[in-house]
């Protein structure tokens, strides 16, 4: 007979402790100055029973664990792990009267509450905190209060944590910001406040998305003190021209550069500089950190939703106790209608931060990752009636096979590609092949009409297009997925551009 469901949700909690750095052991084995961080199972709390945990940072109390079978739903036992906090027996050494912390945990769910947050309410989390972490927020308390409380102390709720001072942030300097950046974000700084743990903000491509969340991030650093701040990005070239703009920053407060007053890391190995205040790193670059694994130079230039799709059962993240849950205050997740997604979406909720998503195409499974907290909507529309953005007009290129498809005989061999590997072979048809239109650029590719498209936009430029200009205007070419971008790309090389300069991204491409 194998361990009771109680038993074995404490083997397992047992175990997250221990990856996080405490030291865990019986009542009777306990030797609370061995160690920074010691939980002590079965702890007796006179007129309460036992705490499941009780937990000691630095020689002192500090919090109770509440473990429940696996199954139980852990939003009830709050009020339980609550009432743990506040049966200390007089004379035991602790930080506050009553502890600060609570957990509740079935080893596979594990929820949190900060007492030091004004109004406290409790958070999921992947794995537990390491002592060090519970040590820092109560030193900035105690600092905060001018003094440690002594056993039997009260401590102030208004403590200073991350989420108190949110309350106090400064008035926003807008000056050099566009009415719907403000918007944006004042609504996301009153979702803060509001200790909400998800935020989308939807704003048009070219309207400013990044400027925004650069905006943002700093005056969550300088004024809210966090600490460090993850900013995801699906490709490696989006993750350069990010660390550009975060260079080309100047803070409105003291004209200083983002980069000349905080650290900014553009992380291309398998280490976190500790001392970074921003981390810009692809999504899947720190997928397989988390998973302890190297990452092949070519993947990070791959769009998530290729590699994604390499996976048919999404390998999960454990805890990596090199990587710990706290490593991030706050998730910045550009383009997060990508990266919500499978084995990515686990990246965005193994860490203990508030995720932001910027995004300027949000799906129905976007608003609801983001809790339907939408704090800021811009789309196309308005960006244009604002004069943030210009409008287009609709110059429509048809070709007989986009019309009506076409045919290839039997007996003419063509290229096949492999979706997964990319591999090229050459088959000769038995049969002929029919394809209609919806299958172009997907399942066929049709060269020769790509190239018919592109010489027709050149030729037709400066005299029905554009009539009167004598240089070619930022173009975006939108592609079908990465396959299609790419065989774009290969006859865009191919075409000349009169004096042009190229420059050609991987999902679209822009001539300058």
């Amino acid at each position: 007979m194998g361990p009771q469901p109680e038993q074995q949700a404490r083997d397992a909690i047992d175990r997250l402790l221990t990856a996080a750095g405490w030291c865990v052991c019986d009542v009777d084995k306990a030797n609370i100055s061995a160690h920074r961080g010691v939980a002590i199972r079965e702890f007796p709390l006179p007129g309460h029973g036992f705490a499941d945990y009780l937990l000691y940072v630095d020689g002192k109390a500090a919090g109770v664990i509440e473990a429940k079978k696996e199954g139980v739903t852990l939003s009830g036992v709050e009020t339980q792990a609550d009432k743990y906090t506040k049966g200390l027996p007089d004379g035991l050494p602790r930080w506050h009267n009553p502890l600060p912390f609570a957990y509740q945990s079935t080893g596979v769910e594990t929820r949190f509450t900060n007492g030091l947050d004004p109004s406290p309410r409790s958070r999921q989390l992947f794995a537990f905190h390491r002592p060090e972490t519970l040590a820092a927020l109560l030193d900035v308390e105690a600092e905060a209060q001018g003094k440690v409380a002594d056993s039997a102390g009260e401590y102030n709720v208004n403590a200073r944590t991350f989420l108190a001072r949110l309350q106090r942030m400064p008035q926003l300097h807008e000056e050099g910001l566009w009415p719907a950046q403000i918007t944006a974000i004042q609504n996301l700084e009153q979702s803060l406040k509001e200790n909400r743990p998800r935020a989308l903000i939807q704003m048009a491509t070219g309207s400013g998305k990044t400027f925004t969340a650069i905006s943002f991030i700093y005056r969550l650093i300088k004024f809210a003190g966090a600490q460090r701040v993850l900013f995801l990005v699906d490709r490696g070239n989006l993750g350069d021209q990010t660390l550009k703009e975060f260079q080309q920053y100047a803070s409105p407060y003291n004209n200083f550069k983002f980069t000349e007053e905080y650290i900014v890391q553009r992380l291309q190995g398998n280490t976190i500089d500790q001392t970074a205040r921003v981390c810009i790193c692809t999504i899947q670059r720190m997928y397989s950190m988390l998973r302890g694994r190297e990452l092949a130079e070519d993947l990070e230039e791959e769009s998530v939703d290729k590699i994604g799709g390499l996976f048919k059962q999404p390998e999960p993240i454990e805890y990596n106790s090199q990587i710990p849950i706290e490593t991030f205050d706050i998730i910045v997740t550009d383009e997060c209608h990508r990266s919500i997604y499978n084995l990515w979406a686990q990246v965005l909720e193994y860490f203990d931060a508030y995720l932001i998503g910027l995004t300027a195409t949000p799906g129905k499974q976007t608003f609801g990752f983001f809790n339907q907290n939408l704090v800021m909507e811009y789309n196309h529309e308005m960006a244009v009636a604002d004069g943030v953005n210009v409008n287009y007009d609709v110059y429509r290129i048809r070709t007989k096979i986009s019309e009506a498809g076409s045919k290839v005989e039997a007996g003419y061999s063509v290229q096949i590609q492999e979706r997964d590997t990319r591999k090229k072979r050459w088959e000769q048809l038995d049969d002929d092949f029919s394809y209609d239109p919806n299958q172009l650029d997907r399942d066929v590719v049709a060269p020769d009409q790509i190239r018919k498209i592109i010489q027709t936009y050149r030729d037709k430029l400066f005299s029905e297009i554009f009539p009167g200009r004598e240089w070619v205007p930022k173009t975006l070419i939108f592609a079908k997925d990465d396959a299609h971008a790419e065989n774009i790309v290969e006859i865009v090389y191919c075409e000349p551009w009169r004096a042009t300069r190229r420059r050609v991204d991987r999902d679209r491409c822009s001539w300058i």
